[in-house]
């Protein structure tokens, strides 16, 4: 453990630098540039709202606020546990050279998706006004639910990319496992509202993203609780998840370069 926080101390500046680094990139050679960032999750957003209230002949309160915490949530999420399977391949000529505990490209990631995320946030907050969302202080709960997100994506990541090494197509798999997940999730539509019994417990709270959503939407616009005992549940599972993945890292990634 002293290790691992040791290591993220000492490589932090540079997951952070090149977290910048590929942000600034990836619009280059935009002439939208930065707008790109905006537009990209408000355009889902109004797809999603269109397939909710048209196709799907479905209504939640204050629509285009809850399908964006979703969507943000969710995109975090998945990209980051996908884009973890290829991390160690796709950055071969760099760990081949110099030493980098494997993880830190797992932050690297972390910081594009959070800053994406935090944009698509701040478009909700946005929504919330036009909305005229009331607020409670039930707002400040969105600390532990992003706390739990962050933990739990990070110890599934890190499992991914100890996997993605020696399983060629897990990405495949993953991405497929994923889409399945997606539509179980509630991204456009509440789990809680609409389905009762043991498949609520299943799709809600067996499922850290479905748990997380459905909080974040009770706690900033519905002045709701969210599932306390569920947080800390997955809070748990988290650590455990990312204890267990930091090790095989640490375990074996002297033997990512013999097999990349």
């Amino acid at each position: 453990m002293k290790r691992f926080f040791d290591d993220t101390c000492k490589y932090w500046e540079y997951a952070k630098r090149a977290a910048i680094s590929e942000l600034k990139s990836e619009v280059a050679s935009s002439r939208l540039s930065w707008l790109w960032w905006i537009l990209d999750p408000l355009l889902f957003m109004l797809v999603y709202s269109f397939v909710s209230i048209i196709v799907f002949d479905k209504s939640e309160k204050y629509l285009a606020a809850f399908i964006f915490i979703g969507l943000s949530s969710w995109d975090f999420f998945s990209k980051t546990i996908k884009q973890s399977v290829k991390l160690v391949s796709g950055n071969s000529a760099v760990v081949s050279k110099v030493y980098l505990p494997k993880y830190i490209l797992i932050y690297i990631q972390m910081l594009i998706n959070g800053f994406k995320m935090m944009i698509s946030y701040g478009l909700v907050v946005g929504m919330m006004i036009l909305y005229w969302v009331p607020i409670s202080y039930r707002i400040i709960y969105v600390i532990p639910l992003f706390a739990v997100l962050i933990v739990v994506t990070f110890g599934i990541s890190t499992i991914m990319l100890h996997c993605g090494v020696f399983v060629e197509d897990l990405f495949n798999v993953i991405n497929a496992f994923l889409r399945l997940v997606f539509y179980l999730s509630g991204i456009f539509y509440s789990i809680a509202n609409r389905i009762d019994g043991v498949l609520e417990i299943i799709l809600l709270k067996c499922n850290p993203i479905a748990m997380i959503m459905d909080g974040l939407r009770n706690c900033m616009i519905y002045k709701k609780n969210p599932d306390f005992v569920m947080i800390g549940i997955w809070g748990i599972i988290g650590l455990t998840l990312s204890a267990i993945g930091v090790r095989l890292i640490y375990k074996n990634e002297n033997n990512y370069v013999k097999v990349i």
